[in-house]
């Protein structure tokens, strides 16, 4: 149970992380993280970092998949999280 927290917390940052760094080098003009890097660590369990970050900083904002499909994930992210904590407990 312990590693599932661990791994979630730590992806979740990560996600948050990267989504900051996309948008700050978006803002300087610099080259830039890939989307499908974006959705990567999103799909395999960072999703809530990420959507953290998108409101935070006001990053892909406008694009419709991450408006509405990192919330859609995020809950699919809360859902397992839940189910496996109580099939491990």
């Amino acid at each position: 149970m312990t590693y599932l927290i661990g791994f979630y917390l730590l992806i979740n940052l990560i996600g948050f992380t990267i989504m900051g760094m996309d948008k700050n080098r978006a803002k300087k003009g610099e080259w830039r993280i890939k989307e499908s890097t974006l959705w990567l660590v999103a799909a395999i369990g960072g999703a809530l970092g990420s959507y953290l970050a998108m409101r935070t900083f006001r990053h892909k904002t406008k694009h419709s998949s991450f408006k509405y499909g990192l919330p859609i994930l995020t809950l699919v992210h809360i859902g397992l999280f839940v189910y496996l904590s109580v099939r491990l407990a």
